[in-house]
């Protein structure tokens, strides 16, 4: 490979990918307001989820999550999803129902798409989550990553956010994980209100940091760099169309100097221009390959933007396993995540050979 990730041999590994996070019910309203809705779709998502469905039900790989769902309906049916996702669900804890929530939960995350001057918005119902309490010693991270193997970890900093015990866990398994010569990426993902309970910005800096320490691939936007790690990006004027490439450059010269365990930086490029028209693209770095730039696309056209990211990181890790050069993984990333936001939730419902057509410049023309 031309980079500068060293994996484990496919045959030794059950999974290629595994992911650790919280996997939601998502309730979308379609069309309609979340506040004015009488039915919504049911879906599942999770932002450490989304990347390994892609992986699994996109690219074709085999892959697991280790998550953690209450053991009723409403848990079984998220399980249900994850399945049809064909992603392996025999690493999910499955907590005891109390009947009413009280103690553990499953999460719920109602979102509408927003649509030209109106925003995309998100009502997360998500505290006290059987997955926001899954200590260290609830999984077997020895099995897993040994035993199973396992060849690339993904986890982020939603998950790491849930709850103090959740940052914990994530340690334990990025730790594990390089234990055993899994490679591990991280999305940072800084979400505020995740955070505002149990510490803030300052808190949230902490975690990270820690975590970045034993991050082979670090994933993320500008204002995640910044708020969850502390790295500005030079140049960036939100109140202009374009976000400047050299700034982006300066941070990450920043980021793997502080960290260099990581051997490759990754960020994706985007400008809003209404909740259905953005301007898409992302920039990658390693040692070896320096800063490579996919494809921007001006004036993409949105449906559903919620986990765009999610497919962005998905298409990335599916070049490296696969052993592409940085700039044919940035580029499969760029086309994932342009086209998983042209349709509703949080999972990509693309095919590899849509993907790998749009990365390699393809166009929109009917396909007959």
């Amino acid at each position: 490979m031309a980079n500068t990730i060293e994996l484990r041999p496919a045959e030794e590994c059950r999974y290629a990918a595994v992911a650790l996070g919280e996997v939601m019910l998502r309730l979308d309203p379609g069309d309609l307001r979340i506040r004015t809705a009488r039915t919504f779709a049911a879906w599942e998502g999770g932002g450490e989820y989304n990347v390994i469905r892609g992986l699994s039900r996109v690219f074709g790989l085999p892959t697991a999550v280790v998550t953690a769902l209450v053991d009723d309906e409403v848990g079984h049916l998220v399980e249900g999803f994850i399945l049809a996702g064909g992603v392996d669900a025999r690493w999910i804890d499955w907590a005891i129902s109390d009947g009413v929530g009280r103690g553990v939960r499953n999460g719920l995350n109602f979102t509408e798409r927003g649509f030209g001057v109106r925003g995309a918005k998100g009502v997360s119902d998500r505290g006290h989550t059987a997955i926001a309490q899954l200590r260290p010693d609830q999984v077997d991270f020895d099995r897993l990553f040994g035993e199973a193997g396992v060849r690339w970890l993904h986890t982020g900093g939603i998950y790491a956010a849930l709850s103090e015990q959740s940052a914990e866990t994530a340690l334990a398994a990025v730790k594990a994980a390089k234990k055993h010569g899994t490679v591990v990426s991280y999305d940072l993902n800084y979400r505020p209100s995740l955070w505002k309970a149990i510490g803030g910005q300052p808190r949230a800096q902490e975690v990270n940091r820690e975590l970045a320490r034993y991050v082979d691939v670090m994933i993320g936007n500008e204002e995640d760099f910044t708020a969850a790690l502390g790295f500005e990006v030079p140049g960036v004027d939100h109140t202009l169309d374009t976000l400047p490439v050299e700034g982006f450059a300066a941070m990450i010269d920043a980021v793997a100097a502080t960290y260099p365990n990581m051997g490759v930086i990754a960020t994706t490029l985007r400008t809003v221009r209404s909740a259905s028209v953005n301007d898409w693209g992302a920039v990658a770095w390693s040692p070896s390959s320096g800063l490579v730039q996919a494809t921007h696309r001006e004036n993409l056209e949105i449906l559903d933007r919620v986990g765009g990211g999610d497919s962005f990181a998905s298409g990335l890790i599916y070049g490296l396993l696969t052993g592409a050069d940085l700039t044919q993984a940035v580029e499969l990333g760029a086309a994932h995540g342009a086209l998983a936001m042209t349709t509703p939730g949080d999972t990509s419902m693309v095919t590899v050979d849509e993907v790998l057509k749009l990365a390699r410049g393809g166009n929109a023309r009917v396909d007959r």
